[in-house]
């Protein structure tokens, strides 16, 4: 019988476990291992490391999308909600360094991965922030010209780069404390004339 809580188990195993030794280098055994179940009980969930890997990446981008509409929701200014994207994203990736290093840099090693796997979710985040651009724009806040698409990309490019050197870097300064200044170079870019 299945267990519905098993496939969360794995998935914060394999989190552990890819962050560690890199996701070629482990197998399906060190994520059980890591889990504390036999190697067997894992391909009544998944059937391959890849699986792990693509559930782990939707599964946290699901989460990550609502939680960011979530935190916005409330707020009426368009570049606060950036603002606050921003920090959000950076504490995600500083209060989470082992799931920061699998989607920074484990998931980019699978070269098909951003182009079928998780297009669905990575969309749903770029669409997150295209929306409280958009709604910059209509209330008069962001240039009314502004390629909504490139500056998605830009803002959500900055923020990916930042984060990866952070985790690929030394992690010896507070990643949170560089999200003012890339909100703030980034809306100086976008903000209307007078804003």
């Amino acid at each position: 019988m299945r267990d519905p809580d098993k496939p969360q188990q794995i998935i914060d195993a394999a989190i552990r476990v890819f962050a560690r030794n890199g996701y070629y280098n482990s197998r399906v055994s060190d994520v059980a291992r890591e889990a504390g179940i036999a190697a067997g009980t894992i391909y009544l969930y998944f059937k391959t490391k890849d699986e792990i890997l693509v559930t782990l990446f939707r599964e946290k981008m699901t989460e990550w999308v609502a939680l960011v509409r979530d935190a916005i929701a409330g707020e009426a200014d368009p570049l606060e909600k950036i603002r606050r994207i921003v920090a959000l994203h950076f504490k995600m990736i500083e209060e989470h360094p082992a799931l920061a290093e699998v989607l920074q840099v484990e998931l980019r090693q699978g070269h098909k991965f951003f182009r079928g796997a998780s297009a669905q979710e990575v969309s749903a985040y770029f669409d997150v922030i295209a929306d409280v651009l958009r709604e910059g724009v209509l209330a008069g806040r962001l240039r009314k010209e502004l390629p909504v698409k490139v500056a998605t990309k830009m803002l959500f490019g900055a923020m990916d780069q930042l984060a990866t050197s952070w985790v690929l870097g030394s992690r010896g300064y507070r990643l949170s404390e560089a999200a003012e200044p890339v909100a703030t170079i980034f809306l100086k870019g976008v903000c209307a004339d007078g804003v």
